[in-house]
């Protein structure tokens, strides 16, 4: 199948300067994902799976290595590129869906959602009916749908994030989380929605703590520890095998 990323001897580090101290994140990091992969990122709390999610992204710049995006006219390497580049590639090629919603002020659920399809290409009649259905699917009820971002939930704004995120999906999709503030019902509807990117050949890189959703959508597991891969692979084979690294994590 198609590559459409691949990372290579990534490496993050922080300087906290309130306390002159240097904090390692990532640690010579590589892999591949290929087209309709759902990588699953594993490990505790500090492993490095949301700053990697994040140099993936081009939020954080890492300090050496690679990441290379394949688009329909060849490679990008994502640390390079300008700003200006970078911005034309978020949304349309590539998405991330973090666990918080960051909305501009008096932005309803609907025009955000919209907006997010409407970057991926679609005019703007389209682009309403695809917000309403994943709104729908979802469960925000419509009589939130033109109401401030900032008054909903912290549930509806996770399930708006992720609606935006998903909605005319591109290529490729990083989730930060994306069910933790969700109950169970919701919780339901927004990992029946993730399982629907697979049938649309959507690549997904996914921080999640709970390794029942892992076995549920991932086709493969990387588990880091300390910022470094420990293992890659099958999530049946891999998780049982590393459970000290998870420790932190529902099984």
């Amino acid at each position: 199948m198609t590559e459409i990323l691949r990372v290579e001897h990534l490496n993050k580090t922080f300087h906290l300067h309130a306390i002159d101290r240097t904090v390692v994140s990532l640690r010579d990091v590589s892999f591949t994902v290929r087209r309709g992969d759902h990588l699953a990122l594993a490990g505790s709390s500090g492993a490095g799976k949301s700053s990697l999610l994040r140099c993936l992204y081009r939020t954080y710049l890492p300090d050496s290595g690679t990441v290379r995006l394949t688009l329909a006219d060849g490679p990008r390497e994502l640390t390079t590129l300008s700003d200006r580049h970078m911005a034309r590639l978020r949304g349309r090629e590539f998405g991330y869906v973090s666990q918080f919603l960051q909305a501009p002020p008096r932005v309803g659920p609907l025009e955000l959602v919209t907006q997010a399809a409407r970057r991926r290409g679609l005019r703007h009649d389209p682009a309403v009916a695809v917000a309403k259905d994943s709104l729908t699917r979802l469960g925000i009820d419509e009589a939130l749908w033109d109401m401030d971002c900032a008054v909903l939930s912290g549930g509806e704004r996770q399930r708006v994030n992720l609606a935006a995120g998903t909605v005319s999906p591109p290529q490729l999709l990083l989730l930060d989380e994306p069910v933790s503030a969700l109950d169970p019902a919701n919780r339901e509807k927004a990992l029946a929605l993730i399982e629907t990117l697979r049938a649309q050949d959507v690549t997904v890189v996914a921080v999640y703590h709970d390794m029942q959703i892992i076995r549920r959508l991932a086709n493969r597991v990387l588990v880091l520890a300390d910022g470094r891969t420990i293992a890659e692979g099958n999530p049946t084979d891999v998780l049982g095998q590393h459970i000290d690294a998870l420790e932190e994590v529902s099984l």
